[in-house]
């Protein structure tokens, strides 16, 4: 030891220890390459956290019915789309989760992404039974995840060619299964909210092998990303502009003729409703979703990623921004007879997601991963290593 207690070889003392200011800035810096780095893809955490911040909008505002000619009504486009568009990039970060353009389907990944479904449902639950009006999609996501493990090791070519037939296919299953009547009697409706069968899984297993199928390609490339913004571009147009005018002009028509309630089924699976579960809304919400992305890719190309840093923040930590809105509405409106009428007459929307994109700007730079997809990751991840030790 040296005579001032700090230990230094051949006598000689010690490099003195860090400053605070120093060891913070350290941190700081470390956040910032975790943040910024090149394992991170800047426009998958924009499209995710406008997701986020969609799905807000889509709780919180009263919307109007969505005329794409009528720019008063644009507004409602956020009426379905953002949770569609989370799904896809939950298929997106499975994939690169296991590992982007050269597949992993190794056990311990999948023993990962079956531990965070198991997660991912569990909290989706627990949210579930709070008393705020919001119809919870965790537990359909935990569903999709489950579904995912049988794809992992898919190229993008077999996983766009399969999210093609779910999308053509799924809507008619939605659709016939609920005209089974099976969601009015009680174990089918324990199975209605045990398996969020408000995003049936049946329809949207197609956004989640739509997005691992993107997440498969060498998305950093321009050419993949100017792909994606017009092949989704022309997907929203076929859908919205017209599969859906036709649905809904069949759906003007007699149902009552000799087809019977098969053709209310016919009809209902075209729909381009939001939350209809109808080709419409596949085809032309998840062309939304594939645009969304390649526009977000490309928009990070640019300086523009800058001032998308705040939006990109809560995209890297999503589940905990989810979250945090069942917190806040629980306590906005604990006491009062009508929780949704309560907290819209606040006018939550503007204050709450300005506040979400500063506090999860700050918590980002600051300290890291968020506390959810911190601890989901830890438990995952440990669980991976039990299985590797057994």
């Amino acid at each position: 030891m040296s005579a001032d207690g700090r230990g230094g070889a051949g006598g000689e003392p010690a490099p003195p220890l860090p400053s605070a200011g120093a060891r913070n800035g350290g941190r700081l810096r470390t956040r910032w390459q975790r943040f910024e780095g090149e394992g991170r893809l800047a426009g998958i955490d924009m499209a995710r956290g406008a997701a986020v911040i969609g799905m807000f909008a889509a709780h919180m505002l009263a919307l109007p019915d969505l005329a794409w000619a009528d720019p008063s009504t644009w507004a409602g486009a956020v009426d379905g789309r953002p949770s569609i568009l989370f799904a896809t990039l939950a298929g997106v970060s499975i994939a690169l989760f296991s590992g982007g353009g050269h597949p992993r389907a190794t056990p311990d990944v999948r023993i990962r992404l079956l531990v965070r479904a198991g997660l991912i449902w569990a909290l989706g639950i627990a949210l579930s039974l709070m008393p705020v009006p919001i119809i919870v999609i965790l537990p359909a996501y935990a569903v999709l995840f489950l579904c995912a493990i049988a794809v992992l090791g898919w190229g993008p070519r077999a996983l766009f060619s399969l999210a093609a037939a779910i999308a053509v296919i799924g809507p008619l299953a939605v659709q016939g299964l609920n005209a089974l009547g099976w969601r009015e009697t009680a174990a089918g409706g324990l199975a209605y909210h045990l398996v969020g069968w408000n995003y049936p899984f049946v329809l949207w297993a197609a956004f989640v092998a739509g997005g691992m199928a993107i997440g498969r390609l060498r998305i950093r490339r321009l050419r993949v990303q100017v792909r994606l913004l017009l092949v989704g571009a022309g997907l929203a147009l076929v859908g919205d502009g017209i599969i859906a005018p036709l649905a809904a002009a069949a759906g003007t028509g007699d149902r009552a003729s000799a087809s019977g309630a098969e053709a209310g089924v016919f009809v209902a699976a075209l729909s381009g409703e939001p939350h209809g579960s109808g080709l419409g809304e596949a085809i032309g919400s998840g062309g939304f979703a594939i645009a969304v992305i390649g526009a977000s890719l490309l928009v990070c190309r640019t300086p523009l990623r800058w001032l998308a840093i705040p939006l990109r923040a809560v995209g890297a930590m999503p589940l905990t921004a989810y979250t945090a809105q069942f917190a806040v509405w629980w306590a906005a409106t604990a006491g009062t007879d009508s929780p949704l009428a309560g907290f819209h007459a606040l006018d939550p929307f503007w204050p709450f997601a300005l506040a979400t994109l500063a506090g999860c700007t700050a918590w980002t730079l600051l300290i890291g991963r968020g506390p959810l997809e911190w601890a989901i990751d830890r438990v995952s991840r440990a669980a991976a290593r039990a299985r590797s030790v057994a």
